[in-house]
């Protein structure tokens, strides 16, 4: 055997095992089919039709008026005129589509809060085509949570198997099964793209990013692993985007469901600080080597933080053992702790590590950060501008606050307002955080309107959006 005849043979020897293998395999790890997983799946997942009645009036603002000795009105009659022309209530209705899974053998299912929102009736259709009407048991907003309940009626129901989110790795196969656009149970596969994903749509973001192909009607579905375990909620798409779907991680619903059952809501601990996120040029002044933590800019009088002894201007670097790199980690992780929790809190103060005991409040309503009475008669909430929220929203400014949502038909909404839009005056006070941002709402009391300064793509505009009485 001559030295070239040698070196094929070792060649040949090293590169068969790969060339047997097929091809998507090798390429992607990918398994042959997904269709045996896919059947046992496919029991466990629920579409959602809802029906909500909408009432209205309707309008003829530009017809003459009639008074009650017009003659035509006198030919006609009043009910006749009240009939056609007069400002009559009238009702309509509306159906939306969604997903959900069983969550267990009861008839709970989990599915998302908007899906099932202020549903006067909401029907859930299963794989075999039965189809029961359901109630709603319990809904979380903050995190777009919500449980539902049918009556099996015998039937016998396949409950999901509840994965750990947290091990999911960025890279991992998932499959997502839902109803998008009324095409029930849709099948679509991909990877985690990215996890703790902060995208506005509530103050407790920690997404996990996919591929998985997700559209309007895939919400509350399921996001599966490859041992068929739920990893995560189907929640969110980024309008116009390709390969951007967004998924509540299963372990914030593992906390909230048996909440959702017993008492309908959720009930969080409350730290009572209001934070800001550390900047470059912040830590430089707090004398840190790299932006990290959550900086105190007030402490709430009488809560729980001033009871232990925090103050403005500490930086939360640790929360009951949990380190906090950014500002957005920490609402989240002190919402999963119970009122009454005694926990610890690493702050630096001045440069040096102090450690507090703190005990924990109850979260009300109005004590949430960012949300101030105004803004639900102005149908609007903000957010202050991450690093990954200006990257995922493809702001070109960190200045201002960021509008995270606009309700629909509300003042903001009829006077313009964008999700997205930045804010960056308020009654001609700038508003470079949330703080400011209060003091300004606060202060428009008792007017009949506020005068925002907005700034949308490369421009800015005035917008004037009036206060409901």
């Amino acid at each position: 055997m001559n030295r070239r005849t040698f070196v094929w043979v070792v060649l040949a020897l090293f590169l068969s095992p790969l060339l047997a293998l097929p091809p998507t395999a090798a390429a992607r790890g990918a398994p042959e089919s997904f269709a045996p997983l896919v059947e046992k799946l496919k029991p466990s997942v629920v579409n959602i039709s809802t029906t909500k009645v909408v009432k209205t009036r309707r309008m003829f603002r530009n017809l003459p008026r009639f008074g009650p000795n017009d003659p035509f009105r006198r030919f006609f009659g009043d009910d006749f005129f009240d009939r056609f022309f007069g400002d009559q209530p009238r009702e309509f209705k509306t159906q939306s589509l969604g997903s959900g899974f069983i969550w267990d053998r009861e008839g709970y299912i989990l599915t998302n809060n908007h899906v099932v929102e202020s549903a006067d009736e909401i029907v859930v259709r299963l794989s075999d085509e039965h189809e029961f009407e359901a109630r709603i048991v319990g809904t979380d907003p903050k995190t777009d949570l919500a449980v539902i309940k049918i009556d099996p009626e015998g039937v016998e129901l396949h409950p999901v198997r509840v994965g750990d989110s947290d091990k999911i790795r960025v890279g991992d196969w998932v499959i997502a099964i839902g109803n998008p656009f009324g095409y029930g149970h849709t099948v679509t596969a991909g990877i985690i793209s990215a996890k703790q994903r902060v995208i506005g749509a509530g103050p407790y973001d920690n997404f996990l990013q996919t591929d998985a192909a997700i559209n309007p009607g895939n919400s509350g579905g399921p996001l599966f692993d490859m041992e068929g375990r739920v990893v995560g909620i189907n929640t969110a798409i980024v309008a116009g985007g390709t390969g951007i779907g967004f998924a509540i991680p299963v372990n914030m619903a593992k906390e909230i469901v048996p909440q959702l059952k017993e008492r309908g809501k959720v009930t969080r601990g409350w730290l009572g600080v209001m934070i800001q996120e550390v900047t470059k040029d912040l830590a430089e002044q707090f004398g840190l080597k790299a932006p990290r933590g959550a900086l105190i800019s007030d402490v709430v009088e009488d809560g729980p933080a001033d009871k232990a002894g925090l103050r403005r201007g500490d930086i939360i670097v640790e929360f009951d053992g949990q380190a906090i790199d950014k500002m957005h980690q920490l609402p989240r992780i002190v919402a999963e702790h119970a009122p009454g929790s005694k926990v610890e809190v690493v702050v630096l103060r001045k440069g040096k590590r102090k450690t507090f005991e703190v005990t924990l409040g109850e979260l009300k309503e109005e004590e949430l950060a960012g949300e101030a009475r105004i803004q639900e008669d102005l149908g609007l909430t903000v957010q202050e501008i991450t690093p990954e929220l200006q990257k995922h929203l493809g702001l070109d400014t960190d200045e201002g606050l960021v509008v995270s949502g606009v309700v629909p038909g509300s003042p903001a909404a009829q006077a313009g307002i964008r999700r997205g839009d930045v804010i960056l005056e308020v009654n001609q006070q700038e508003v470079p955080d949330l703080d400011a941002y209060r003091k300004a709402l606060a202060e428009s009391k008792g007017k009949e309107s506020v005068l925002f300064l907005i700034k949308r793509g490369a421009g800015t505009l005035y917008v004037v959006v009036p206060l409901t009485k």
